[in-house]
Formats: C-alpha cells, structure tokens, sequence
C-alpha cells in the first residue's frame, strides 16, 4: 500500500510524538550522521540530533523519517563534503556492518536473513542485530565494537568502505548455493530446477557500504509503507509478519545487542585471507604504505631457544585462534629466514598438536599464497593479534615490540657469548 503526504504526515505527528521513539532515535544518532526525510526531499546534510526531543522538532517541521550513516564520527557536524580520504580517515572512529537484504517478496528476504545470521553465528559471531527496513526487506547489524581495532597493523576504521564491501562479498559467496536451494524449495514449481534469479535480487546490497552512504534508523517510518522500521529477535525472522511494523503497535528493542569486544575479529581475518587469495591486493592507500617489502633475515641454523615465549607457546597447540596464531607463524618464520621445507613442516607439526586441528585443506593454500606474496613482518606484541588467542606477551617481548626483532636480538647475543 502506497500513502500520499497528508496521510503520511497525520501518522508521522502521531508516531513520533511518543517519547521512547524520540529517545530510542536520538540513542542510535549517537556520533552518526543524521538526515531526515521530508516525504520525497531529503533535509541538509550533515546534521544531527542534539537532543532527544529534536526528533519531534524536525517533524512538525515535515521530516517523515531518518535516515543515518553506518560510519561513526568524533564529531558529524564537521564533516564536509568532498574532503579528502585523509580527512575522512582522521574524523571517523569507526564504522559498523550493515547488511542491507531487500527482494520483491518479504518471504525471501527473510530466508535470506535466516541464511546470514546463522552463517555468522556459525562463524562465532553470536551478537547480531536485525531490522525490519519498512518495506520489504531487512539490515542485519555487526557493530564496530564487535570488529579489531587492527589487523597486522591497519587500523580498521580506515578501511572504510573497503573492508565491509569485502565481508559482504564472502558472505554472498558462501551463501549463494544455500540461498538458491532455500528459494527454490518455497516455489517448487519443479523441485530440479533452481531459481538462480531470485537468489540475484534477494543479495546483499554493497553499494549501501559506501563513504556516507546513509540508512533508514531503526523505529524510523517508512514513507511508501508507513510502516516502522522495527527491530526483531534474531530467531524469529520467519515469523516476523508486516503487521508487527504497525506504527501504532511498535515495542521497542534495541537494534545494536550486546556484542563482546573483539567477537569478530577471527571472522575478519579469515574474509581478509580469502579476498587476499581469490582476489589479490586490496586497493587502499593506506594498506599500501603498512605492507612494505621485508627481506628476510638469515643466520644460518635456526635455535627455538631464541624464540619469543608467545611464539614457544603459539607452537605449544591451540583451542582457539588457530587462523590468527597461523598467519602469525607464517610470517615470523619466513621473516627470520627459515627454508621453506623447514616452515611447512613446522606448520603442519604445529597443526597436530591443534583441538581441533586447521587440516591440510586450509593450511596448504595458506602457504602457497604467503610464497607468492611479499614477506611482511608478524604483528607486534602490542597488537590484539595475541591477546584474541589467549597469548599475553611479556614485558620483554613488548619492549622488543616485534617477535622477529626479539629473535634478533637474542640470536645476536648467544653469538657474541659462544652459545
């Protein structure tokens, strides 16, 4: 059903007028870019809320929804149009994943949102918010506390659009071939044959991952439906009927959940890993200046003894963190010169002492992709690399700051004493 203005309008006044939307509202614009919506026009932008009750301001004054960016600012109001990445860069102080699902049919988005969900929980991402988007589709939320604050030394929030833009495609990847089956099933016009098309239009949309791309805000309204933005239970998606979206029935939850710090950031190694093997480097000025070629060091034989202790108990095995501590012990024994037969058998040795072991499946294309790369350093022990697997580095260890430069230094003094 499609609404003129007028009806819109005398909804609107109604809705909105109720404090817990005003403050439900004004709580998720917390650092972000807001925009209202005046029917068909969009207000001046940037803007943002410096109040709860500015909400119902900007509605007696016609705005009919909100819409807000995924990108969160140290300070909205000074971002200007057309500055540079740079200036970007230094403002914003992160940014969360919005998935936006959206289909001609309710009902295949919600098998999408359904197949998602369960895909990043499947991948120990368990926090996850999901809203309806007012019409016929829905955003499923990661937000940034749930991301590393770096990854081999970028830091994270300047890798906007391009890091979200490369989670979503491993997400489309994935799903894919489970997305059409489910689709299929609903229709069975012919249970052999696949509905590839339906499965096209109901993917994620990466252009909402843009710079200040903004978003429909949750409980806002949505003008061609009147029908609210509303926040649902992950697990009940399927149940999830447009009549829940009626404004005058709204109950209000919070659409960002209760996320642990760091949850996802296995989940963003692993999609790094990916890209960087199916798709080669990722274009980014500032990915370019961090991985610079290093040239291995060599001191011939090769003594355990002068490994750092976070390294001694990485090779001990792990429950946790196994991807991580891989890419880790890549990368500090091709940076310390070890011969290339010696590191595979290191890694797979390493592997058996693993619960549950990586298998040769993931870890072989691991290493014929670091072999066709430059050597790059592992990351320094002040990094979350080593806390997220459980390894607390020492004093020492922090005071070297990298575990190749405290390889050296001990090396360097066994020599010098005749050890």
């Amino acid at each position: 059903m499609v609404f003129n203005e007028k009806k819109i309008k005398k909804i609107t006044n109604l809705y909105y007028s109720r404090s817990d939307i005003q403050k439900t509202i004004y709580e998720f614009s917390k650092d972000r870019e807001i925009c209202p919506r005046y029917f068909e026009g969009f207000g001046k932008r940037p803007d943002s809320f410096q109040y709860p009750g500015d909400v119902f301001e900007m509605v007696k004054k016609g705005a009919t929804s909100f819409n807000c960016s995924e990108e969160i600012w140290e300070d909205p109001m000074k971002i200007v149009t057309g500055m540079s990445e740079e200036q970007a860069n230094q403002l914003r102080i992160g940014w969360d994943l919005i998935i936006d699902i959206d289909s001609k049919y309710i009902d295949y988005s919600k098998i999408c949102a359904e197949i998602i969900i369960n895909f990043l929980k499947f991948h120990r991402i368990k926090n996850v918010g999901i809203k309806f988007s007012g019409s016929k589709g829905f955003h499923i939320i990661v937000p940034w506390k749930a991301f590393p604050k770096e990854v081999n030394g970028i830091q994270t929030k300047k890798m906007f659009p391009e890091w979200p833009r490369i989670i979503i495609k491993y997400i489309i990847e994935q799903i894919k071939e489970q997305l059409i089956e489910k689709i299929s099933d609903i229709e069975r016009p012919n249970k052999y044959v696949k509905n590839f098309q339906a499965s096209k239009e109901v993917m994620p949309d990466i252009i909402l991952v843009s710079p200040r791309h903004l978003f429909r805000m949750p409980y806002s309204l949505h003008e061609k439906t009147a029908l609210a933005s509303v926040v649902l239970d992950s697990e009940n998606i399927s149940k999830f009927d447009l009549k829940d979206a009626d404004p005058l029935k709204a109950e209000i939850k919070n659409f960002i959940p209760d996320v642990k710090e760091g949850e996802a950031s296995e989940f963003l190694v692993q999609v790094l890993d990916w890209h960087k093997e199916n798709h080669g480097k990722i274009e980014s000025s500032e990915k370019s200046k961090k991985f610079e070629e290093f040239k291995p060091i060599n001191f011939g034989e090769i003594s355990d003894k002068n490994f750092p202790d976070s390294i001694k108990k990485i090779l001990q095995g792990l429950n946790d963190g196994k991807k991580r501590a891989l890419f880790v012990l890549i990368n500090f024994f091709r940076s310390i010169g070890m011969e290339k037969k010696e590191l595979e058998n290191r890694i797979y040795e390493w592997d058996k002492l693993n619960n549950p072991q990586l298998g040769e499946r993931y870890i072989k294309p691991k290493l014929i992709w670091s072999y066709k790369s430059k050597i790059i350093l592992p990351p320094n022990f002040d990094k979350d690399y080593y806390s997220g697997i459980g390894i607390i580095p020492t004093s020492e260890e922090i005071r070297y700051k990298n575990p190749v430069n405290y390889f050296v230094k001990k090396t360097l003094n066994r020599k010098n004493k005749g050890n």
